[in-house]
């Protein structure tokens, strides 16, 4: 006789990866990226009238990590 109930335990016990849709995830990271691309520039210009000299990561650069910073918060939210 065989016995059918720990093999169910074991698959109940693996946790289960939820890995969103590809597109999805381009969608929000693209919006992000366009939202906070006009305040990373300013902050870009205002920076670099301060201090008389370019930063170095620019405003494309800064409005990139910040979408790769907050797009993966919203889908493990």
């Amino acid at each position: 006789m065989t016995d059918f109930t720990t093999e169910i335990v074991q698959e109940e016990a693996r946790p289960r990866l939820h890995v969103p849709p590809r597109r999805e995830y381009v969608a929000y990271f693209t919006l992000i990226f366009l939202a906070t691309l006009p305040l990373t520039t300013l902050t870009w210009a205002l920076a670099a009238a301060r201090q008389f000299r370019l930063p170095e990561k620019g405003p494309i650069a800064r409005a990139w990590s910040q979408a790769r910073i907050i797009t993966p918060q919203i889908f493990n939210a």
